[in-house]
């Protein structure tokens, strides 16, 4: 009797924790679905705000005017306004490499852009992997204000070669980083005093409040940002990229749906003086973050759509971020234009 009482408890306990392991997961792809239901408003087309990442091939020899020309073609039609061409990356410390030879190659791509393109602009992206833990090594480390310098001037660097702006990704940003924030106090009067636009990408916002938390907790990497932070970095720049990509969501209607909500709460936190870009993801890689069965153009682009019909329809500054060109195929151009970035021929 008991033994068999043992196992009836066994049995609930089972029960019990499959209920509670499922039923969260169940409630929360049900919301998402929801969320990836009806129509987005006929108005929720391109701005003519939307940006392409490019990869390094640009500024490194591997590019001349015959792929300037295709590109021209390609973005033809297209609501692409600022290319951000991967001009670094940074060092540890915070400053370009000193045997860096892509200056010249990217005087030669401003000038052939602006022939070919001559309403696009050209961005510096610069980024490096950020450290945090005070014996970690291979990083760059915010808390160093030598660091944080050296940006500013490879920011100045880079302009005077000729670039509108600077295009800064650092990843992982832990959210609430005031490092981040001072940062970017400065980087930003540098940038405009010479002209130019500064931009940032940041990782995705808190879909529940406080999920960094539990995220840093569980696996130390904070995948999100909190809405408010979101906000507070968004103030400081011209332009935010957010990239609504590397989910790990299954099916297209979960993640289009989570990136429908992803907008939503971006337009709530971004001010009305900064670019709001939602990132779309032209890459195919496979993992247990990115299913690209899932991640497509098209559930981005829809999911772009409903978020901004049902928080801002109306809004101006607002664009898609389109990453990136070496990994994009036909059916993701495709997507682009028929969903949202057809503006004529």
């Amino acid at each position: 009797m008991a033994r068999q009482r043992w196992k009836r408890v066994g049995k609930w306990a089972a029960w019990t924790v499959a209920v509670l392991l499922v039923l969260p997961l169940t409630v929360a792809a049900t919301a998402l679905r929801a969320q990836y239901a009806g129509a987005a408003a006929p108005e929720t087309t391109t701005r003519g705000r939307d940006a392409f990442w490019l990869g390094h091939a640009w500024v490194d020899g591997r590019r001349d005017d015959a792929d300037v020309a295709a590109l021209g073609r390609r973005l033809k039609g297209t609501g692409i306004r600022d290319l951000y061409v991967h001009a670094g990356p940074l060092e540890h410390n915070g400053t370009l490499p000193p045997t860096r030879r892509s200056a010249p190659r990217a005087r030669w791509l401003i000038a052939a852009v602006h022939r070919v393109l001559p309403s696009v602009r050209v961005h510096a992206w610069l980024g490096d992997r950020l450290v945090y833990a005070p014996d970690a090594h291979g990083g760059l480390r915010l808390s160093d204000a030598a660091a944080r310098t050296a940006i500013v001037a490879s920011a100045r660097q880079v302009l005077a070669e000729g670039f509108a702006g600077v295009h800064l990704d650092l990843e992982p940003l832990h959210s609430d980083n005031q490092d981040y924030l001072r940062l970017l106090d400065r980087l930003g009067p540098a940038v405009h005093r010479r002209g130019g636009v500064l931009s940032v990408a940041v990782h995705q916002i808190d879909p529940l409040p406080g999920l960094h938390h539990v995220s840093g907790a569980l696996t130390g990497h904070r995948k999100w940002l909190s809405q408010r932070f979101f906000g507070q970095v968004a103030r400081r720049v011209d332009q935010i990229a957010l990239m609504s990509y590397d989910t790990g969501l299954p099916a297209e209607s979960l993640y289009g749906g989570y990136v429908a909500q992803q907008t939503r709460l971006a337009l709530e936190a971004t001010g009305p003086h900064t670019d709001l870009l939602m990132g779309l993801p032209f890459f195919h890689t496979e993992g247990i973050g990115h299913h690209a069965s899932a991640e497509t153009v098209r559930a981005a682009v829809r999911g772009v759509r409903l978020g901004l019909s049902r928080e801002d329809p109306g809004r101006r500054r607002f664009g898609t971020a389109l990453y990136v060109d070496f990994a994009a195929t036909e059916e993701d151009w495709a997507a682009y234009r028929r969903g949202w970035g057809a503006t004529g021929s």
